[in-house]
């Protein structure tokens, strides 16, 4: 099988798996786009991101916060609004809290990100130190309530995020003075205690293994060990696929959804609206008709540090029994010539140029073959 990319963006398959065992063709185009000035249109960048093939991350892996995850997810329920970048006091004058939010289509998330300060615990009452005032602060789960307290056996950690800082279970003086607390809160909830069930916030992937998304991952016990595995619990959910947390998925957007972002450039306030592009799939199969589908925007990367953003269209096939039931795939369309050369078996050739600079190889009749 061959993918044919008739886009201006990246454009890679690969092979999913559905709990009845079932395989799933996935066909995934990214498009990375430059944020806009107001008033104007989104345009395609100059350099377009790479589709990304394994999950990057800010530091070790498994013991920091996603980068960027895999592009290569089988499919999603919901399209995820993630955005990797950073708190800009208004106006360039440093300050010791700032309000940011995302806004796209009916999607609203505002929280504070808070200058640095840490734990210091006295005789009566454990307390945090003033924030530091910042003109520039980077929001990641690395900074968000949460983490792994290691100061005693065994070490506890907390389920909504590994990567964080703030969270301690042992509170005596030597093990919680002067360490650091989120720089990240709800807006109108301070975190104030160490073992406190305060939400993460941050804008970025939620990790794989933190709740409640691996509860959507489904049940590795010894009935999986003994009769399921290497395929996936029945009880597993689409729903795992999804590297965004719940406040920030949306339904599929069409394209024109407006964006807002408050706080999150140097400019205070920006916002434009996501370009409309339809993004047609079509699978070709060796025996039958042909499968036309339509790519879904199923996630949207907002980087407003780098100046660009960028959106995933994804299609699935299932498939009755293997990959080699499909011939080619095409992503986005061929000139109508193409699809007619198709039809009749021929070689289609854009101009009389290409033709002549890359010619037909002559059959080698069946004698002559080795």
């Amino acid at each position: 099988m061959n993918l044919v990319n008739a886009t201006r963006f990246p454009a890679a398959y690969t092979l999913g798996l559905q709990p009845d065992a079932r395989e799933l063709l996935v066909v995934v185009a990214k498009g990375t786009f430059s944020i806009p000035k107001a008033g104007e249109e989104a345009a395609p960048a100059a350099v377009q991101a790479p589709l990304v093939a394994a999950d990057v991350f800010t530091g070790e892996p498994g013991f920091s916060a996603a980068q960027y995850e895999s592009d290569f997810a089988p499919r999603k329920p919901k399209c995820d609004v993630l955005l990797n970048g950073s708190a800009y006091a208004p106006g360039g004058r440093p300050a010791p809290r700032v309000t940011v939010s995302l806004q796209v289509a009916s999607m609203t998330k505002a929280f504070d990100v808070v200058g640095n300060r840490g734990w210091a615990k006295s005789f009566l009452a454990l307390a945090a130190s003033r924030p530091v005032p910042f003109v520039k602060m980077g929001i990641s789960y690395n900074n968000a309530f949460g983490g792994v307290d290691k100061s005693r056996e065994p070490h506890r950690f907390y389920a909504l995020n590994h990567a964080g800082v703030g969270y301690h279970d042992n509170l005596a003086a030597e093990a919680i003075t002067g360490k650091l607390l989120p720089n990240t809160e709800e807006r109108g909830r301070e975190v104030t205690d160490p073992r406190g069930k305060y939400r993460p916030m941050a804008l970025g992937p939620i990790g794989r293994a933190w709740q409640p998304r691996v509860g959507f991952a489904g049940t590795y016990d010894k009935n999986w060990l003994d009769n399921v595995s290497p395929f996936l619990p029945a009880d597993f959910k689409d729903e795992y696929y999804q590297a965004a947390p719940a406040d920030q998925q949306i339904p599929f957007p069409k394209g024109g959804e407006e964006v807002a972002l408050v706080n999150l450039t140097p400019e205070g306030r920006v916002s434009f609206r996501l370009p409309k592009l339809d993004m047609p799939i079509e699978f070709f199969m060796k025996e039958g008709p042909a499968q036309a589908k339509e790519g879904v925007i199923d996630t949207i990367l907002i980087e407003p540090d780098l100046g660009r953003f960028s959106i995933s269209w994804r299609a699935h096939l299932p498939l009755k029994r293997s990959i080699f039931e499909v011939s080619q795939v095409v992503v986005g369309r061929m000139p109508r010539g193409w699809y007619r050369a198709k039809e009749l078996g021929k070689v289609y050739r854009r101009s009389l140029a290409e033709a002549i600079l890359f010619p037909i190889p002559e059959a080698v009749p069946e004698e002559q073959e080795s």
